[in-house]
């Protein structure tokens, strides 16, 4: 059986950092009209998430003051805190960015939310950005 066809990297979703899902999630839902989707939490975060065409709009609440969240609301308030990118082949993304002397956060993937691998690029090495990246 053939292979599908290479979609490219595409927008997966957008994490936002906020101090509390229940102030946020009427925004989405009732205000912007966003179909709420049923979301594991992960890595330290209570997420809730909303379908925005082909992507997600993730809510990231902290679960404890030691969770990545809460650093990166501590340091930078409430706001985007990365973007993910669905790629075809994670693992030969992850080996073009070493090859290009990307910086890394995870040197292999890992599960993450929705059971999928991730691997997140670490923002010095993306002008800043968190940038996560996933296979669908």
């Amino acid at each position: 059986m053939p292979s599908p066809p290479r979609r490219g990297a595409r927008i997966s979703h957008i994490g936002i950092a906020v101090r509390s899902l229940d102030e946020n999630v009427s925004f989405y839902s009732e205000i912007l009209g966003l179909a709420q989707v049923p979301l594991e939490d992960a890595d330290g975060a209570r997420i809730a998430g909303f379908a925005a065409g082909d992507s997600l709009v993730e809510l990231l609440e902290a679960e404890s003051p030691e969770s990545p969240i809460a650093k990166f609301l501590d340091k930078r308030g409430p706001g985007i805190h990365h973007i993910c990118f669905a790629v075809d082949n994670l693992d030969a993304t992850l080996e073009r960015c070493r090859s290009a002397g990307i910086r890394l956060v995870d040197e292999t993937p890992r599960i993450g939310a929705e059971g999928k691998r991730i691997a997140f690029l670490h923002p010095s090495a993306t002008k800043g950005v968190l940038i996560e990246l996933t296979e669908d």
